[in-house]
């Protein structure tokens, strides 16, 4: 079924669920790796659309709208049910659109069951430590979605481009040997591999923006006074690094896409489509741990009749 197909079938707002989660199903699947041995960077497309063209946007917002509201079901089961966990993590170049992906797929998600962290540079406390300590503090309760907005694959990243970062991480140095990064490969498919039999399911987003568009977004922040605030000159330094970094993100999902936590390599030349491609994961994700409201026994429904005649009899 082609983009447009998929997205057709957004368009009735009294779709039921299971349709609805089916459509999410095969819009997100062509963006899943689960099995990165053959994985190349190269045969992705950071501006495929499925066929779909800018007269189909409000379509594709209709769609995201109904995901929300889809998502915001979910959410409430999850939370209720007090089983699983669910990781969303984000990693991505600059400017490739994380913070609004996640704003606008989130909108409808209720706050007390969500926690966004955003990881920054690691502070003297965080190196003090392994690599893994200040992401593993704030893993998701069960029965809530956490969010990383970057995460511990920035020590396969950032650190591997920039090796003097490692140096910083006060690593005995018989232990930084060559094999080091398929050392932390190995490390966190370890970790995910614990989480996910411990019903911490982790899934994991590649915004995949071009070259061409990153230009284009850092001279947009640049000119409009509204976006200046976003413009770092850090940021225009890495995109000197820009090769060296697409190497990093093609080996890091190589060797960490897997069937309990796979990577999803999301085309975001186009943020409208990001963002349908990235609901449709999320609510498939949620969908596949078959969430359902705990189902209430005999005497908890009698005290729930007893409650309720008393407060039909009371002023």
């Amino acid at each position: 079924m082609s983009g447009n197909e998929n997205l057709r079938g957004y368009k009735s707002t009294t779709m039921k669920s299971k349709d609805l989660i089916k459509r999410a199903r095969r819009f997100a699947a062509p963006y899943r790796i689960s099995n990165g041995a053959k994985f190349r960077l190269k045969d992705n497309d950071p501006s495929d659309t499925q066929g779909l063209q800018s007269e189909d946007k409000p379509r594709a917002k209709e769609a995201l709208s109904l995901g929300v509201q889809a998502l915001a079901e979910l959410q409430d089961k999850l939370y209720a049910q007090d089983k699983w966990g669910v990781l969303f993590i984000f990693q991505a170049m600059d400017a490739a659109g994380k913070d609004g992906a996640i704003k606008h797929v989130m909108s409808g998600i209720n706050p007390q069951g969500c926690q966004v962290y955003s990881f920054k540079s690691p502070s003297a406390e965080d190196l003090d430590h392994d690599y893994l300590w200040r992401c593993m503090k704030c893993l998701p309760n069960r029965g809530h979605i956490g969010i990383f907005n970057r995460s511990y694959y920035e020590e396969t990243l950032v650190v591997r481009v920039h090796p003097e970062f490692l140096g910083k991480q006060k690593i005995p140095p018989s232990l930084v040997t060559k094999k080091i990064w398929d050392e932390r490969f190995q490390d966190i498919r370890s970790f995910e591999r614990y989480l996910s039999r411990n019903g911490i399911v982790v899934v994991k987003f590649f915004l995949h923006v071009s070259k061409g568009e990153q230009k284009k977004r850092f001279l947009d922040r640049a000119n409009a006074p509204d976006k200046n605030w976003k413009f770092s000159a850090a940021d225009m330094a890495e995109r000197g690094f820009w090769d060296d970094y697409q190497k990093a993100y093609e080996d890091m999902i190589r060797n960490t896409a897997t069937k309990e936590s796979p990577w999803y390599v999301v085309p975001a030349d186009n943020k409208w489509f990001t963002r349908v491609v990235v609901a449709a994961a999320v609510i498939d994700t949620l969908a596949g741990l078959n969430l359902a409201y705990p189902k209430v026994d005999k005497a908890k429904l009698a005290e729930i009749a007893s409650a309720r005649k008393a407060l039909m009899g009371s002023k």
